[in-house]
């Protein structure tokens, strides 16, 4: 079941949101995501969320800002059961397109959101990490 966030959820997706990062960015330290911890955890809930869950456990989520994904984060223990897609199609649902960044080492990411009807559109470097990132786009 998918559901808008609520304020009780940011400590179960934030535990998502943190190991999801680890598994996925071995290119990027963990130092890097513990020293964000704090910084997500306030700024997430101003961000339009939705949680997908199982037997009421939350075990994934998407982030928005308006058309731009500020990420799909799925359980470690949960990932490639078709949650990311189910979560993607929840927002594709009343927009006529996204965009979002993804780093260059991130293959599954790429794949995934190319099985999706993203394309790259823009190559760039993150600052913050000094690693090449994606922007790709979805168009209806």
């Amino acid at each position: 079941m998918i559901r808008k966030f609520e304020d009780n959820d940011i400590d179960d997706i934030m535990q998502i949101w943190k190991s999801a990062n680890i598994k996925a960015h071995n290119f990027i330290s963990n130092e890097y995501w513990e020293n964000n911890y704090k910084y997500v955890k306030s700024i997430l809930p101003n961000a339009e969320l939705y949680v997908y869950l199982v037997n009421n456990k939350i075990i994934g989520f998407i982030g928005m800002n308006t058309n731009y994904i500020e990420g799909i984060f799925v359980d470690t223990n949960s990932q490639h059961n078709g949650i990311g897609t189910l979560l993607l199609n929840k927002v594709k649902e009343n927009r006529n397109n996204l965009i979002l960044r993804v780093y260059k080492k991130n293959t599954n990411a790429i794949n995934f959101y190319k099985k999706n009807d993203f394309i790259i559109t823009n190559e760039d470097i993150d600052n913050d990490t000094d690693e090449i990132e994606y922007t790709m786009t979805w168009n209806k």
